[in-house]
């Protein structure tokens, strides 16, 4: 039986929440620009969580893990542009739920760089 990795769980189950906004956001209100980069942010964190799992070092792990956790801040920063901007509504509970799991994302990741780094 594999062991549970959290961060790889959460982060990838995040990656899914994350396309289909930015599907929802392309057939609902054609919005192409901000909601790429949102894509793109929110879909890195994963991939770099992944890429570190097989980090040639330590070194190579904290590089990865710590690309992960600027991604998660980003992605951050796309959805209050969206909500800023009225493509999405801060009211929502899709929307703060995002807001809060990329906000839990990064603190994860900052932690695990920290705790590896041996601060």
């Amino acid at each position: 039986m594999a062991k549970q990795n959290v961060v790889l769980d959460k982060s990838f189950l995040f990656s899914v929440r994350i396309v289909k906004l930015y599907k929802y956001l392309v057939k609902e209100h054609k919005e192409y620009v901000l909601s790429k980069q949102l894509l793109r942010s929110g879909t890195s964190i994963g991939a770099n969580v992944n890429e570190a799992q097989a980090a040639q070092s330590k070194a190579d792990f904290i590089a990865k893990m710590s690309i992960a956790s600027k991604e998660a801040r980003e992605t951050q920063y796309w959805i209050n542009l969206l909500i800023k901007t009225d493509y999405l509504d801060s009211k929502e509970l899709y929307v703060q739920s995002l807001l809060e799991e990329s906000n839990e994302l990064a603190k994860l990741v900052t932690s695990i760089v920290k705790t590896t780094q041996g601060c």
